[in-house]
């Protein structure tokens, strides 16, 4: 009987899962403006951003990729 481990995943999509990027790469990202993204977040229909400070919040980048991806999908009729 063989059995196997489970390996990580490799390094740069473990950078991928915890990259963090500031507000205005995400309106890059998703063509979005700031009152839109904080309406939809409010709707709890957009990922909500991480905290780093007292005035500073960052989003999970791949949060906001999947995010990007499930529009897609749902245009698609996925």
């Amino acid at each position: 009987m063989q059995t196997t481990t489970p390996q990580s995943a490799p390094a740069h999509v473990q950078q991928l899962q915890t990259a963090l990027i500031r507000r205005k790469e995400v309106e890059r990202l998703t063509a979005l403006s700031r009152s839109r993204i904080y309406d939809l977040m409010k709707q709890g229909a957009f990922p909500r951003p991480v905290t780093l400070g007292a005035m500073s919040v960052a989003w999970l980048e791949i949060e906001i990729r999947e995010w990007i991806a499930s529009r897609i999908a749902d245009r698609a009729g996925v």
